[in-house]
């Protein structure tokens, strides 16, 4: 399996139907954006009322400006529209290429009582089940309240995976989480009924195991309800655990074959109130350097804990476009879609983002690639410590012996690369590595280790806005690395989406107040990095239409509140229907 082939054939269709018609709505468009403004400003110039109708007529055109303006930079994602196509070539074709790379998997969890622990243990298995050698597999588990509940849930879905991983591997089983698995509304049980008996019988036994595990996890919440709201989740110490299976299980592991399991450790990170956690990106952030020092894989997966793999082969995927020549060493991070099983045909709160990942997302795959959308992405971990691809200034970050050392280096990097991976071959072929990365690992995860350095600032997901994501992609594409929005037919992840007003409403103001806050800082998209940003004028436009995205808000309220109270107080705010003019409001 190590020297399996991962040679592909990348194609890139361009819509030339919709980019002619795409272009030609934007030059009416604008045509009409232009005559408009035209009679904005000849009213304050050229009209004896300008003055007493000023503030109203202020206000609507200041609106109107903004709209027009957020418009404009939307533009850049529909300049040019393509469809990426990664063709995968039958085996006998498949050439010999090296060996699958390892990958880690980062899972964050926040709160027991607002995150179910059986969903999010049903994504812990589903990435454990993962279609990918298991000795290049390793789980990383983020537990930011340190609940008992979450550990005790860890450790059952440990227990369980014992059963449902080997299950999943002999019949070829593509949904890993056992939760859609044996729902009854999994559209491909017909599957199930072809297979020999062995397999019904198989299937019996694994459904049982899953009803103790769900029981388990019952238990778990029976006896510790409370429990984390009595120890307090910003107050607790650095616990990092490698999860195994229990040795008083009468035997049932090596009685099954011995199917080897992925790594898991259980990671709960320092917090004190004194000190700043930085949310998820904090979190992220103590993974990174937990991983780095127990195994190092040179990909990691991010997953949110509401966000269960879907499809056995996204890594696989994955690694067809990190390792595909096309993109050659540029390639940061391959971002999945994010959908969802909650929500209903109408979607009236647009959770699936639909705007977003069917229309600016593809789009972007024409310039540098799409943004980094949170969860449901497979990144290059180099490309997250500050290494541009192109060889220019660079910044690593050294993890040895409870040290943290900044390189400020010339373009060849690659002595201290190996250097640091000599130092986790040697910590590997130590026999007592394991517990020695798990010593280093404790210090890590501590609430002072980033004092004093490029943590959050240069090195791993940036802590200056609430939208880590958001920001971190945007230093990277702006430091020259490119991205690969995938959509396959079938969905590789599926999550719990919002279906409630308030969480709507939670949810955008915290999305909106991040974004803004990007707009208004030194990282605001169409300045940020000035002459020495790789990023071009398109992709510029990408990221500032969704930094200013926020201001729509008082634009709508103006148009909302402004013309209905000129139109009460027989105040003109619009041309008559019989003057010409009235036909450049036509196209909105």
């Amino acid at each position: 399996m190590d020297s399996e082939a991962w040679q592909g054939v990348y194609v890139s269709h361009v819509r030339p139907f919709q980019t002619l018609i795409n272009r030609a709505q934007i030059l009416l468009h604008s045509i009409a954006l232009l005559l408009l403004i035209f009679y904005r400003l000849s009213f304050f110039f050229l009209n004896q009322q300008s003055k007493q109708y000023f503030f109203p007529w202020l206000l609507v055109f200041t609106s109107e400006l903004l709209l027009a303006f957020i418009w404009l930079l939307g533009r850049a994602s529909r300049w040019r529209p393509q469809i990426p196509e990664h063709i995968l070539l039958p085996p006998e074709k498949l050439r010999p290429q090296l060996p699958l790379p390892a990958i880690d998997v980062l899972i964050c969890t926040a709160d027991p009582e607002k995150e179910p622990t059986l969903e999010v243990m049903n994504t812990l298995i589903s990435a454990m089940t993962l279609d990918y050698p298991p000795d290049k597999l390793h789980i990383y588990f983020s537990d930011d309240a340190g609940s008992p509940l979450t550990l005790h849930g860890v450790r059952e879905a440990r227990r369980f995976s014992r059963w449902w991983v080997p299950f999943c591997r002999k019949y070829g089983i593509t949904q890993p989480c056992p939760q859609a698995y044996f729902s009854p509304a999994r559209e491909d049980h017909r599957h199930d009924i072809s297979r020999d008996d062995g397999f019904m019988e198989q299937k019996l036994i694994v459904r049982e195991k899953y009803e103790e595990f769900k029981d388990g996890i019952r238990d778990g919440t029976k006896k510790w309800a409370g429990e984390a709201a009595i120890s307090s989740r910003v107050d607790h110490p650095a616990l990092v655990q490698i999860i195994r299976c229990n040795n008083d299980d009468e035997g049932e592991v090596k009685s099954r074959n011995e199917i080897e399991l992925p790594l898991l450790v259980y990671v709960s990170r320092e917090k004190k109130p004194s000190h700043p956690h930085h949310f998820k990106a904090g979190a992220l952030n103590v993974l990174l350097r937990v991983s780095g020092a127990m195994s190092n894989s040179p990909y990691i997966l991010v997953l949110d804990c509401d966000m269960y793999c879907n499809d056995s082969t996204s890594a696989r995927q994955a690694m067809h476009f990190h390792l595909h020549p096309h993109f050659s060493n540029s390639l940061s991070f391959v971002q999945f879609p994010q959908k969802f099983y909650n929500v209903t045909r109408n979607d009236i709160y647009d959770s699936q983002l639909r705007s977003f990942f069917t229309v600016e997302w593809s789009g972007m795959n024409n310039l540098q690639g799409p943004i980094l959308s949170g969860t449901c992405f497979y990144i290059k971990r180099l490309s997250l410590f500050g290494i541009s691809p192109h060889g220019t200034y660079i910044l690593f970050i050294f993890i040895c012996k409870k040290t943290l050392v900044d390189f400020k280096l010339a373009p060849d990097s690659s002595k201290h690369i190996q250097d640091f991976e000599k130092f986790i071959k040697s910590m590997k072929e130590n026999n007592r590595s394991r517990d020695f990365a798990v010593e280093e690992a404790q210090h890590l995860a501590s609430c002072t280790y980033e004092n004093g350095s490029k943590w959050g600032q240069k090195v791993g997901f940036l802590y200056d806005s609430l939208v880590e994501d958001f920001l971190t992609s945007l230093v990277l594409h702006s430091q020259g690395w490119k991205s690969v929005f995938s959509n396959p037919e079938r969905p590789q992840f599926l999550g719990s989406g919002t279906t409630s007003l308030n969480q709507v409403l939670f949810q955008g103001t915290r999305w909106s107040s991040g974004l803004f806050e990007v707009a208004l800082s030194r990282f605001c998209p169409l300045f940020y990095g000035g002459q020495r940003s790789m990023m071009s004028l398109l992709q510029r436009m990408c990221y500032a239409e969704l930094a200013f995205y926020p201001l729509c808000s008082f634009s709508i309220w103006i148009l909302a509140t402004i013309p209905p109270l000129c139109l009460l107080h027989g105040i003109p705010i619009f041309p008559e229907v019989y003057v010409y003019i009235y036909m450049i409001y036509i196209p909105f």
